[in-house]
C-alpha cells in the first residue's frame, strides 16, 4: 500500500512503527540476494513472483477469504492454526466440517474449548513451524486436564508410532504428525526441501523469526544465520514476509536447500527416505501399536 513509506513514527509504547523500518530490511535481502547471486523468478505472466511481499496476503480480507471458500466448499476438516475459529464455527457445523484447532498454551486450550471443538491439538516447542515455547512432554498432559472430555492429538517431535504412543501415555488421543508426511512423494513441498528432511538430524533446526516475523521452527540455512549475525531484527508479522518472500521464492526457484530448506520439527532425524505417505501411516500405525503393547510390560 502507498501508506507504508512515510516518515518514521513512533507508536504508543515508544517503538518505531514496523513499516517505517520495512526499507533497511528491504535493502538487507536484496544485499543478501546479491551476495548469494539469486535472482526474482519471473511468473507465467511475464512478471515477477515474490511468494509473498505484500502485505495484502496477510490481511484480515485475505483470510476472510481463504475461510469463505473452506465453507462454500463444505471442506470436512478444518484445523485453526494461528486463531481461534469461533467466528466461523456455526457456520462450519452448519456444513458439518469436524473443526480443530491448534494450541501452544493452556490459556489458549481453554479458550478455544468454549467454542464446543472437536479436538484440540496440544503442539510443543518440538514441532515444525509456529509453535510453543513449552515443551510437548509437559504441555500435552496439562491440556488434557484442562479441556475436559474434548479429545487431544499430542504434536511437537512426533515422527513415528512410538511419539504416538508416548503422547496417548499422557493422555491423548493421538498424535499429530507433520514433518514426517512432508518427506512423503506426495508432499506439496519442493524435491530440495524433502532431501533436506532425510539429510538433516535432531539438531538441524532452529527457532527463527526471519521468515514470518513470529518464532518458527525451521531447518537452519544461510537466510537463518544471517539474522542471527546482523545488527537488525527481524520485523513483526506480517512485515517480516515482505522481506523473505521474495528470497524464499528466489531460492526455491534455484532449488536452494541452504538457503530455503522448509519448516521441520526436531523429528526430522527420524526420516531416513523419500516414500509414499501409505507406507509412513502403515509404519507408524504399526509401530504405536506395538509400543503400546509393551508397556504393559512394566506393569
Amino acid at each position: 500500500p502507498a501508506s507504508v513509506r512515510r516518515t518514521a513514527q513512533t507508536q504508543g509504547d515508544g517503538r518505531v512503527d514496523p513499516a517505517d523500518q520495512l526499507a533497511d530490511h528491504l535493502k538487507f535481502a536484496r544485499d543478501f540476494m546479491d551476495q548469494e547471486d539469486l535472482h526474482t523468478p519471473i511468473n507465467h505472466g511475464g512478471g515477477q513472483s515474490t511468494n509473498g511481499g505484500n502485505l495484502q496476503v496477510f490481511s484480515k480480507e485475505f483470510f476472510d477469504a481463504q475461510m469463505q471458500v473452506i465453507i462454500e466448499e463444505r471442506v470436512p476438516v478444518y484445523a485453526a492454526g494461528l486463531g481461534n475459529p469461533g467466528p466461523w464455527m456455526a457456520e462450519l457445523r452448519y456444513n458439518g466440517t469436524r473443526v480443530m484447532a491448534v494450541v501452544g498454551a493452556v490459556r489458549h486450550a481453554i479458550q478455544v474449548a468454549a467454542i464446543g471443538l472437536d479436538a484440540i491439538v496440544a503442539q510443543g516447542h518440538d514441532a515444525g513451524g509456529h509453535n510453543s515455547p513449552v515443551g510437548a512432554m509437559a504441555l500435552i498432559p496439562q491440556v488434557v486436564d484442562a479441556v475436559g472430555n474434548i479429545p487431544v492429538l499430542g504434536a511437537g517431535g512426533i515422527g513415528d508410532g512410538r511419539g504416538v504412543a508416548a503422547a496417548m501415555m499422557l493422555g491423548a488421543a493421538g498424535g499429530w504428525i507433520g514433518t514426517a508426511f512432508l518427506a512423503a512423494e506426495e508432499s506439496g513441498i519442493a524435491q530440495h526441501q524433502k532431501q533436506a528432511l532425510v539429510d538433516g538430524t535432531e539438531e538441524g533446526t532452529v527457532i527463527s523469526r526471519s521468515v514470518t516475523g513470529k518464532p518458527a521452527r525451521i531447518i537452519r540455512s544461510k537466510w537463518t544465520d544471517a539474522w542471527e549475525q546482523a545488527d537488525i531484527q527481524p520485523l513483526p508479522m506480517p512485515y517480516q514476509g515482505m522481506v523473505s518472500g521474495p528470497v524464499m521464492a528466489a531460492a526455491g526457484a534455484a532449488h536452494r536447500a541452504d538457503i530455503n530448506p522448509g519448516f521441520a520439527g526436531q523429528g526430522m532425524g527420524l526420516i531416513k527416505s523419500i516414500r509414499p505417505a501409505a507406507d509412513i501411516l502403515r509404519e507408524i500405525v504399526e509401530t504405536a501399536e506395538a509400543s503400546l503393547s509393551r508397556a504393559t510390560y512394566f506393569i
